[in-house]
């Protein structure tokens, strides 16, 4: 059926979403803090640690892309490691370009929805450590009112000083 592959495209970007929750939540948040780390710091260049996450998140899409195109895998494979790759894209756009301004724009986010996430990713960078950070995710996230109610729970534990602080 004509409709399957970019059917099959936009579950895996909306999949991705999850697996990449989940892959900041327990693996950079976890064993993979001594890569992580450098992102909850501040950035002195333009590289980080963090970066090398791009790299082995790339592997699994090249790898289906190679599979489907070339080691006869099937139309799926294509699929898949396009919609990898698409997710892939969204986050860079998003998370380097719109919220961390590694690339120079005028962008304001406008709408509701940016206003959210571009916040709720500032709260989940307010905090410094490995635990007590809130929002995972990179284009689904709770209200910033919640999250920031969770970190007041916790007593604010790890925030960072407000800049010029003693």
């Amino acid at each position: 059926m004509p409709w399957t592959g970019p059917l099959l495209f936009l579950l895996t970007v909306a999949v991705m979403e999850g697996v990449a929750y989940a892959a900041h939540r327990w693996v950079m948040h976890g064993p993979g803090w001594v890569l992580h780390r450098s992102h909850h710091a501040p950035r002195a260049g333009w590289f980080e640690l963090n970066d090398l996450y791009f790299a082995i998140f790339a592997a699994p899409s090249i790898v289906l892309l190679l599979g489907g195109v070339r080691l006869g895998w099937g139309d799926w494979a294509t699929w898949v490691g396009v919609g990898i790759a698409g997710y892939g894209a969204i986050y860079a756009i998003f998370h380097d370009v719109i919220v961390h301004r590694r690339v120079a724009h005028r962008y304001v986010p406008r709408s509701d929805y940016m206003k959210r996430i571009v916040q709720a990713h500032r709260l989940h960078h307010a905090v410094e450590t490995k635990e007590g950070t809130v929002s995972f995710g990179f284009l689904v996230a709770p209200p910033p009112e919640a999250l920031k109610a969770e970190l007041a729970r916790r007593g604010r534990a790890g925030v960072r000083a407000p800049a010029g602080a003693p």
